[in-house]
């Protein structure tokens, strides 16, 4: 199974893309940045494109974002969803699933505890995918244990909605 998992924002944009059959293997990962100075149309648009881009390259049989569960500045929360809203566009126009998750079930699914910091993530995605070096930036890690999440979560998910 190809998934790619994403970690949203709009000035960058984190995503991972892993093979979960037999053991997850990294596929690919980086980050689509914008320019903060370019209007927001434009930069959505550009997100739009690449997220397009990426879906028809790897062809996932699902996609994993991260849910915005809490923000403490509501302009930051306003372009998280937006760029939410983005990869859930991209992914419903090709009929990709779609499979969302809060911080804290990534947290549990990837290190085994809810409220693991971003260096025990970032090793745990490591180990995960038998990587010599942690994934960078912290956004293109970010993504990966989303994916990472999903892949491991997706059997189950299928056995409670049968």
């Amino acid at each position: 199974m190809i998934v790619i998992g994403f970690d949203p924002g709009t000035a960058r944009l984190g995503y991972g893309v892993i093979e979960s059959d037999p053991a997850a293997r990294v596929i690919d990962y980086g980050v689509i940045a914008t320019n903060s100075s370019a209007p927001m149309p434009t930069r959505l648009l550009l997100i739009h494109s690449a997220i397009s881009e990426l879906l028809d390259r790897f062809e996932p049989e699902a996609v994993a974002v991260e849910l915005l569960f809490f923000a403490r500045n509501v302009t930051t929360a306003m372009t998280v969803g937006q760029a939410r809203g983005i990869v859930l566009l991209a992914a419903a126009q090709r009929g990709v699933a779609v499979a969302e998750y809060t911080p804290a079930e990534v947290k549990q699914a990837v290190v085994g505890y809810g409220k693991a910091d971003k260096q025990q993530i970032q090793e745990m995605v490591r180990v995960v995918l038998g990587l010599e070096v942690t994934p960078a930036p912290d956004d293109a890690a970010d993504a990966l244990a989303v994916a990472i999440c999903h892949a491991q979560s997706a059997p189950f998910r299928e056995l409670t909605s049968a």
